[in-house]
């Protein structure tokens, strides 16, 4: 059952997880709306979301994932919205509550887990090696 809160991910918090799919199904199970940011190209989410069988409430943008946060914020009315991010992130999206992954795992009982070959976090310029093109 929701209770007015929306739910986002950054892109490489999710990675950060042993089991992106579970998560996201039990943040279903307590949120309005949950979503995966990233300041990404659009294909890297898409193709992630796609190899993990993940619904995306949040339409992959080209835009960074604050200005989708805010566009989000302003197309989802509840109570609360949440911000899973990577333990040393900064966040600049306003009326989002970050929440860093160790924290989320442990109160949520998620278990964290090594990034799989390939899917390192770290942002990649266009012009670069593409191992996350679809």
């Amino acid at each position: 059952m929701a209770t007015g809160l929306t739910l986002a991910f950054d892109l490489a918090a999710l990675r950060g997880l042993s089991d992106p799919a579970a998560a996201l199904a039990d943040g279903r199970g307590w949120s309005e709306q949950v979503g995966i940011v990233s300041d990404q190209p659009p294909y890297v989410l898409t193709k992630f979301t796609r190899e993990h069988g993940l619904r995306n409430d949040f339409p992959p943008e080209p835009a960074p994932a604050a200005e989708t946060l805010d566009h989000m914020h302003t197309h989802h009315d509840t109570e609360r919205y949440v911000y899973v991010v990577p333990d040393d992130a900064t966040v600049t999206a306003g009326g989002w509550e970050p929440l860093p992954l160790p924290e989320a795992a442990e109160r949520a009982g998620w278990e964290l887990g090594e990034p799989a070959d390939g899917e390192s976090g770290t942002d990649q310029s266009p012009g670069e090696e593409e191992p996350d093109w679809p």
